[in-house]
């Protein structure tokens, strides 16, 4: 397994539970190891296995969720 943290802005979130729905959506998926959101600064910082998922496959993660993900 090979790690790789990335950060990601978020757009399009209008409250915490929001940013809550988005980190379910990420720790649910077995490449991330961790998922954090931050709905005050639009971001979220993940941390997964690189030989399992790209950063574009999380890019769609957060973009199937219903979200503006730009990295």
């Amino acid at each position: 397994m090979v790690q790789e943290k990335i950060s990601v802005d978020v757009e399009g979130m209008t409250c915490q539970a929001c940013a809550t729905r988005i980190e379910k959506v990420l720790n649910k998926k077995d490449f991330i190891q961790e998922a954090g959101v931050n709905f005050a600064s639009e971001e979220a910082q993940i941390t997964f296995d690189n030989t399992k998922a790209s950063p574009n496959d999380i890019l769609n993660l957060i973009k199937k969720t219903g979200y503006k993900a730009i990295s």
